[in-house]
């Protein structure tokens, strides 16, 4: 990448003075952040992370995705039947991992039933098709996410009619806004809670390290009671896993910067290597690829863009 083509990029993605920003003067972690970005997408020649796994081209007849879920956490937490591996993801947030999978392929054997909006958001710029797709109810916090009991009930709606289709289900948790009791000790309304900048939560409030981690774990947990009686509902092979993981203080690099999120292009442990789960039940399903029965004219493009900056990313 040249010089020029870098400054542009930083100029066009900072919401900030840009002059300011290169001097460090505002935001001197944001910063070291976006350049962390910019080089690793250079290095990496495309947008996603091309050392990750497709997983389009893995086993498995049921897809059961967390969204920022952690493997070191995710090990510590659960008890789900089954084995876990792990994999590496495409992607250190969510529309790098639906570029990285999904981009330019026709997956007519696929049904996403998902609470994510990043599928939809950029189907058409990433040439991707799949058979169907189902949104789930944005239940939670004022329409900011879905409580994961709504979406294991979409996901057996799905199954039972689509039962010759591959299933993938896309739950939001245990990415913020936290459920469970440590949550009650957040104010839902900050701006740094909203956009998930914990590290700005824990300068401006009470609110400590510890919290944060205890409320991210118990976000887990809510959504692993969840996932464990829906894999006895599901046929075939599962495998539970999840688009990216979550920096919760951890360093990024090159630029060892700290930070509590999940930003774009930064490909360290906590966030690309994933839990890869994997569970049968009863024998497998025979999978049939079919034209597809969604559309673009299918989708509120502006609500789903409001979905997403209300979950603090920026559209």
């Amino acid at each position: 990448m040249s010089v020029s083509k870098a400054i542009a990029g930083l100029r066009k993605r900072f919401p900030y003075r840009f002059d300011d920003l290169v001097h460090g003067l505002q935001h001197p972690r944001e910063v070291a952040s976006e350049l962390n970005q910019l080089y690793n997408h250079w290095r990496a020649g495309q947008a996603y992370n091309p050392a990750g796994t497709d997983v389009f081209e893995e086993d498995w007849d049921n897809l059961l995705i967390l969204d920022a879920c952690r493997y070191d956490e995710f090990t510590r937490r659960s008890n789900l039947p089954g084995t876990t591996e792990h994999r590496i993801s495409r992607g250190s947030t969510s529309p790098e991992f639906v570029r990285g999978n999904f981009g330019g392929k026709r997956l007519h054997d696929v049904v996403y039933v998902t609470a994510n909006d990043w599928y939809a958001k950029t189907k058409d710029d990433i040439d991707a098709e799949i058979h169907a797709l189902d949104f789930v109810d944005r239940d939670l916090f004022d329409g900011r996410t879905s409580h994961p009991e709504t979406v294991a009930d979409a996901a057996r709606k799905a199954a039972e009619e689509y039962p010759d289709k591959r299933l993938v289900v896309h739950f939001m948790q245990p990415h913020h806004p936290f459920l469970g009791p440590t949550a009650e000790r957040f104010d839902h309304t900050a701006k740094h809670f909203i956009d998930g900048r914990f590290g700005d939560t824990i300068r401006e409030t009470d609110v400590t390290h510890a919290d944060v981690m205890q409320a991210y774990r118990e976000n887990l947990d809510i959504v692993l009671e969840e996932i464990e009686p829906l894999l006895d509902d599901l046929l075939g092979k599962t495998v539970v896993t999840a688009d990216h993981g979550e920096l919760l203080g951890d360093r990024e690099r090159p630029i060892p910067v700290t930070l509590y999120r999940h930003p774009e292009g930064v490909y360290v442990d906590s966030l690309v290597k994933v839990p890869w789960h994997i569970y049968q039940n009863g024998e497998r399903r025979d999978i049939i690829a079919e034209q597809p029965t969604e559309t673009t004219d299918d989708f509120d493009i502006e609500q789903i863009e409001q979905n997403l900056r209300d979950l603090g990313y920026r559209t």
